[in-house]
């Protein structure tokens, strides 16, 4: 079952000086060509959010990284309506709360699933990302090494991620498979352009969300052109760490236990 860490995501700590931040957003006067809405995963206030944005903006598509391609594909052919969505995903996705998102489904007209296999994953974890990715990497960026400190700075968001709980020195895997995820979104969401137009909306974490290094990044290296709008959503008290064009703020999700309590 394909898991979040709600307590510690890659964005955890403060908000960039390059972001703008705001409680609400008129979606009805964005004019991007995609618009990445970020989140924290287990909090459904930000599902709310996406369900209004996708209301107002009536995209031409939704890509989603937690549903893959062949759970899009299930969804596709069911009423949009909140219950059709709950009674159909249940048993056939596997992310672990793909319920919330219920009212975000309902409103998506056409629904594209980006997430890789497990296998996928965990090969650019031993191989790298640009291997993994194929002929196309270097479109997407991943033909070169990061630069030394965000390398670094990567890895540390790693390791708090997984609640400390792997080496330190392992962390470089992770990047790379993050790396390859945000290329893959990025791709999923550049079909989608081509398939069925503009405005596409992604529905994914903060961290991919992230414009200095996130899907927006590759999807600017990939494809110039194209205009890109980054929004995370943060929380009172928790606002999300990167740069973004607009963070929105929302209460906290209630919460139980500690999410590391797992990796004791």
């Amino acid at each position: 079952m394909r898991k979040f860490a709600s307590g510690l995501s890659l964005a955890i700590v403060f908000s960039a000086c390059f972001s703008a931040a705001a409680s609400s957003l008129d979606w009805a006067d964005v004019s991007q060509d995609v618009v990445v809405i970020g989140e924290f995963h287990d909090n459904p206030h930000h599902h709310d959010v996406q369900a209004e944005a996708l209301r107002q903006m009536s995209p031409k598509a939704v890509v989603y990284e937690m549903l893959t391609p062949q759970e899009a594909q299930h969804l596709g052919g069911v009423a949009r309506t909140p219950q059709a969505m709950r009674v159909a995903v249940d048993g056939q996705v596997q992310w672990s709360n793909i319920e919330d998102y219920a009212e975000v489904l309902a409103e998506s007209p056409v629904m594209m699933g980006a997430a890789l296999p497990r296998d996928t994953v965990r090969a650019a974890f031993h191989a790298g990302a640009a291997q993994v990715f194929g002929e196309d990497a270097a479109a997407f960026g991943l033909d070169g090494p990061l630069l030394q400190s965000e390398l670094d700075r990567r890895k540390q968001l790693q390791f708090e991620a997984h609640c400390q709980a792997m080496p330190l020195e392992m962390m470089g895997g992770m990047v790379e498979a993050q790396r390859l995820r945000d290329a893959a979104f990025a791709r999923t969401v550049l079909e989608a352009v081509d398939n069925y137009g503009t405005p596409v909306v992604l529905i994914t974490g903060n961290g991919h969300a992230r414009s200095d290094w996130g899907v927006p990044a590759a999807l600017a290296m990939a494809r110039p052109g194209l205009t890109v709008l980054s929004v995370a959503q943060g929380e009172e008290g928790r606002p999300p760490q990167g740069e973004f064009d607009t963070i929105l703020t929302s209460p906290p999700a209630v919460r139980s236990g500690d999410p590391c309590a797992a990796f004791d």
